[in-house]
């Protein structure tokens, strides 16, 4: 079953990601960018996921978290959530948030 693509504002912060990040700042139009490609891959989406089960995590937080990855050259998943709190590299970047579970799958980095 697929997960939706709920932003959690005030799950764990006081401060919600759009506070986080500049205005002028160029992942704000990166974001905007992001979220349309997102929005024509739904059909996409929706047919790979079953209809009963239990829910994911959303393709789009997923993918938005991997392009953060890459866009900070973050060498594992794990290092990227540890990352997130740090300034300058916020979970409000790309649209993720804080409760996105970082795994591993299954291999060893020196993390």
């Amino acid at each position: 079953m697929r997960g939706k693509d709920e932003q959690q504002l005030d799950v764990f912060s006081y401060i919600s990601p759009e506070q986080r990040v500049p205005q002028d700042h160029p992942f704000r139009l990166l974001r905007a960018i992001t979220d349309q490609a997102l929005q024509q891959l739904q059909p996409r989406f929706n047919r790979l996921y079953a209809e009963t089960g239990r829910p994911s995590i959303a393709p789009e937080k997923l993918l938005r978290a991997l392009l953060l990855q890459a866009l900070y050259s973050v060498r594992s998943e794990r290092m990227l959530m540890e990352q997130l709190d740090y300034p300058g590299c916020r979970a409000g970047d790309a649209g993720t948030d804080s409760g996105l579970e970082a795994g591993d799958r299954g291999r060893r980095q020196g993390v």
